[in-house]
């Protein structure tokens, strides 16, 4: 018995070592046919690429046998298949295909008996398992969670999207002028991008794909932006010609978008991955470095190259600093962004990137065109009509559109003590936090963002150009509408003169305003119409771009007109004298309904501060420019206001 087993031992060995040798003299062979770079990391031969490595030169056999192989697959196919359930992607703009499980023995089904990491490699179905050493890196290992990477394996026939290129659905062939992308059995699987037997046919990339993907070639081989199907929205439309489809930014290796060298190049990879994405859903990019874990994935996905550091050169502007000032809220708890979200956006609102930026379609500024129309930035981005606040526009032709998204009829609004006090005016009426109401075509008063400035008043004070931030030089020619980023804007803007971003990112002033407003305030439980402390007084004013009237400024003539009184008499005594701010006795948006205060000249009272004279309520006569309140200790009684005899001015104090 022991001399049996002994000899079976030896015969053992004796049929392992004529195997390793038959196998590596077929296996040199096969490769002996073959020209150009084969296999790359999918040769697990000793002191090759690969991570993970068997002895001897076993290049083919890890997934090939050269007779027989797993029963049901075509390529003679030898590594142990999965027999995992798999989570297929999925998302709420991903609603067209549905996905299926991969077939066994279809290629994507190949490609997972290793790239699961559920099936060691090396375990052959004919040979059994080889040993290895060494291991695969953690972004080729998927798990059986596949929600994160390039759907596959989908159900045909396949249903059209307006994204996708017409010969996709209507063919079942892709628009791969090369006709090397393909659709294997009418659907998507990992054979349409990757051929496993080469690496390098994309030179750069080197990722077995079936050809040079630079400049997104293999993805717009199915993903077309230029289609134009009606009465549906592209989501892609606007790529070609876009800032991200064309900057030479180049981006650094520890930015991990992508393999090329140019944000061009890289193209859909800058924000997208292909497997493994940190998304998952539209499978984003995670920021590089981190940013903290609340904000949102779109947003992430963004900060790699717009947060100032070193990822690009030349380096985009940092977005992510402007929100760390008083900035646009990330969204919190449930209240997150998606792309299937309706335009009107509800639950106290969020602001990410992509609600008023559409990545595929955004340009860079470089001319700014009359308001009220959109900056390029916003190229192709959803709006609400300022009609009814509710009809989608989509793409947004206004700014004030897109903006409406959130700040027009959407419910759910609270008042944010984030963003600095907030006046609570004589006629407001409805929901105060509803700009369409203040600044549409029914308002009695408005600054002119939704409809064109007209006025039976003369206005003397406005100036021909918006001032720089410098409070000096003159920047854009002063139109008929202004924008709502004219007021609303990061405290740098390139726009009005200084080095940072355009746009209400964030500032360092209250309310996202791009300069200095300041609000005379009661302290809190006084009554209205009480005598305002020095401290909230601006007595001798700062007219300058530091001053408490700088965002005025940048509109109005102060010096010369509103202090000179060519529109109101009495402006100079409550400004220069007494040092009210603007905000006691006008709103900055615009008056929804009549009443007392008719709201001519923006005039609406700030209640907060001023108070009734007796049982009369607080009303304006502009005819008279007389008005009837109690305000800084004061009884106005209707006849035309003078200083009040009571009162001792300050010494001269600017603040």
């Amino acid at each position: 018995m022991v001399q049996l087993q002994l000899t079976m031992r030896r015969g053992a060995r004796w049929y392992w070592l004529l195997w390793w040798a038959s196998l590596a003299v077929w296996t040199q062979s096969a490769v002996a046919q073959v020209t150009a770079d084969v296999l790359g990391m999918h040769d697990l031969s000793a002191g090759s690429r690969s991570p993970i490595t068997a002895p001897g030169q076993l290049s083919c056999v890890f997934c090939h046998a050269p007779h027989s192989g797993v029963s049901g697959t075509n390529p003679l196919w030898n590594q142990t298949l999965s027999k995992q359930s798999y989570t297929p992607y999925t998302s709420s703009t991903y609603h067209e295909q549905g996905n299926t499980q991969p077939p066994l023995g279809r290629s994507t089904s190949l490609c997972l008996s290793c790239h699961d990491g559920t099936v060691a490699v090396g375990q052959t179905a004919v040979y059994g398992p080889i040993p290895m050493t060494g291991s695969m890196s953690s972004g080729d290992v998927f798990g059986n969670n596949l929600s994160a990477s390039h759907p596959v394996s989908l159900v045909t026939p396949l249903k059209d999207s307006p994204d996708l290129a017409a010969s996709v659905a209507a063919q079942g062939k892709t628009a791969d002028p090369l006709q090397k992308v393909t659709l294997p059995n009418g659907t998507v699987e990992c054979n349409s991008c990757h051929n496993p037997h080469v690496q390098v046919i994309d030179k750069v990339a080197q990722m077995f794909l079936v050809r040079d993907s630079s400049n997104a070639q293999m993805c717009l081989a199915c993903h077309d932006p230029n289609r134009v199907v009606t009465g549906q929205v592209n989501a892609i439309t606007g790529w070609t010609g876009s800032i991200h489809s064309t900057a030479p930014n180049k981006p650094t290796g520890v930015a991990h978008v992508g393999s090329y060298g140019t944000v061009s190049q890289n193209a859909c990879t800058s924000c997208h991955m292909s497997h493994n994405a940190q998304g998952p859903a539209r499978m984003l990019r995670s920021a590089n470095p981190p940013v903290p874990p609340t904000v949102d994935a779109a947003t992430q996905d963004c900060m790699t190259c717009h947060n100032g550091g070193s990822n690009l050169s030349p380096a985009a502007p940092n977005i992510f600093a402007e929100f760390a000032k008083t900035g646009h809220p990330f969204p919190a708890g449930t209240n997150t962004h998606d792309d299937a979200e309706p335009a009107v956006l509800n639950n106290n609102r969020h602001s990410t990137c992509v609600d008023c930026h559409n990545a595929h379609s955004v340009n860079q500024v470089t001319s700014f065109p009359d308001a009220p129309l959109i900056r390029r930035s916003q190229g192709f981005v959803a709006g609400v009509g300022a009609l009814d606040g509710v009809t989608t526009v989509d793409p947004a032709v206004n700014q004030y559109e897109n903006c409406l998204r959130c700040h027009g009829t959407s419910a759910g609004k609270v008042e944010s003590a984030t963003f600095g006090y907030l006046p609570t005016w004589a006629n407001s009426g409805g929901d105060p936090l509803n700009v369409l109401s203040q600044f549409g075509t029914g308002a009695i008063s408005s600054h002119p963002v939704m409809r064109d400035f007209s006025s039976p008043f003369a206005q003397p004070s406005i100036l021909p150009y918006l001032k720089n931030l410098d409070g000096t030089t003159d920047g854009r020619l002063m139109g008929t509408r202004i924008l709502c980023t004219d007021c609303h804007n990061s405290d740098d803007n390139r726009e009005f003169g200084g080095g940072g971003p355009n746009g209400p990112h964030g500032s360092k002033w209250t309310h996202i305003f791009e300069r200095r407003y300041e609000f005379t305030q009661l302290p809190a439980g006084s009554p209205p119409g009480s005598v305002i402390p020095d401290g909230n007084l601006f007595r001798t004013p700062n007219l300058s771009a530091a001053g408490p009237y700088a965002l005025c400024a940048k509109c109005h003539d102060l010096k010369n007109q509103i202090l000179a009184n060519t529109s109101f008499k009495q402006h100079s005594s409550h400004i220069s004298d007494y040092g009210f701010s603007c905000s006691v006795c006008h709103t900055g948006h615009g008056i929804g309904l009549g009443g007392n205060v008719p709201g001519v000249g923006l005039v609406a009272f700030d209640v907060n501060v001023v108070g009734t004279n007796g049982s009369a309520p607080i009303s304006y006569n502009p005819a008279s420019n007389t008005c009837t309140l109690k305000c800084h200790g004061y009884d106005h009684n209707g006849s035309t206001v003078t200083p009040a005899p009571t009162l001792t001015k300050a010494p001269a104090k600017g603040k």
